[in-house]
């Protein structure tokens, strides 16, 4: 229905990848589902729980498909090459690194036979991906849930299209409908990696109060801000803010870096115990600006073949009508 060269490099048939979200968001349950409706399922890697949690995970996987899925990693972190050893171990061939050089780990990954994604968030990282011999960029745009940086979907992906040519582009950051999935072809990308459509599905691995607050909100009520991060003690690299819902620990902090600071010296450790629905309030509902789209609660494989439905009627109809030559009859 849409190919594209990745849905022929991952032999899969659908362009639609889900974000291997970190902490858990994104486990074995979920990647096998997105893969099973012809998607990419890609599990978030990086956990508290390191190589145990996700080699149980990639064998979860592996028992509910036969289809291929990957493993995504946040890669600035200290345990980034120590897991990614371990899901080629596993024998995963697709690996998808973010927030770091990807020099360190394509090497390794290429030695054992893996196509190796690295995600971007300026024209330049993507350039510099494609010198150190990725297979795959992914163009993140500050629309994006998470972890991400200042530039829009719009006008990055196209750039780092022509930048990185004929390297194959993924396109993240605002994408949760078949209207979303067509522009993004449209603007050279190869495939969409969408993280906020696949946290209210029932094999996500956040909370139900957490789905239930994403289903609720929209793109207006979230924050680009960094209060979460220092509140954890959390390092990203320079340029890389994160994106949540609104809550009443943003509202309380926000603007006050210097207090905030002094706060979590002595109150980090019960802040990282929060749990429950209390969360909900005083940790980070990480979400996009397209949680505006996510209206309830689905199976993730449902969210997949709608998608690429969806895509395919605008792509019949739209661009049809668009392009009539209105001389004709």
């Amino acid at each position: 229905m849409l190919q594209t060269r990745l849905t022929e490099l991952f032999g899969i048939e659908h362009p639609v990848l889900n974000a291997p979200m970190g902490g858990g968001d994104a486990p074995g349950r979920l990647a096998a589902a997105v893969s099973e409706a012809g998607g990419l399922g890609l599990i978030g890697g990086t956990t508290i729980g390191g190589v145990e949690w996700l080699v149980e995970q990639i064998r979860i996987a592996r028992g509910l498909t036969d289809r291929p899925f990957g493993v995504g990693f946040i890669s600035h972190l200290p345990n980034a090459a120590e897991l990614m050893a371990a899901a080629l171990r596993e024998g995963v061939r697709i690996v998808a690194h973010s927030f770091a050089d990807p020099a360190p780990f394509v090497d390794d990954a290429h030695a054992a036979g893996a196509i190796v994604m690295c995600q971007v968030r300026t024209v330049d990282a993507a350039r510099h991906a494609a010198d150190c011999g990725v297979d795959v960029v992914t163009a993140q745009g500050t629309e994006a849930g998470g972890h991400t940086g200042m530039v829009s979907t719009l006008p990055l992906v196209p750039r780092v299209v022509d930048a990185v040519a004929p390297v194959p582009v993924v396109a993240a950051g605002g994408i949760a409908d078949g209207r979303g999935v067509a522009a993004a072809l449209m603007l050279g990308a190869e495939a969409v990696w969408i993280g906020t459509r696949f946290l209210a599905t029932y094999e996500c691995g956040v909370s139900d109060a957490y789905k239930a607050r994403v289903v609720e909100a929209t793109g207006d009520d979230t924050v680009l801000t960094d209060v979460f991060d220092v509140a954890l003690g959390m390092p990203w690299p320079e340029g890389v803010s994160g994106r949540a819902i609104r809550n009443d620990f943003f509202d309380r902090w926000d603007g006050r870096d210097d207090a905030l600071l002094e706060w979590a010296a002595d109150h980090r450790a019960e802040y990282r115990s929060i749990d429950g629905d209390a969360a909900i309030a005083e940790r980070a509902v990480w979400a996009g600006e397209a949680a505006s789209f996510v209206t309830a609660t689905e199976a993730a494989g449902d969210v997949v073949r709608g998608l690429v439905g969806e895509a395919v009627a605008v792509l019949r109809d739209r661009v049809p009508s668009v392009l009539h030559d209105r001389r004709e009859g």
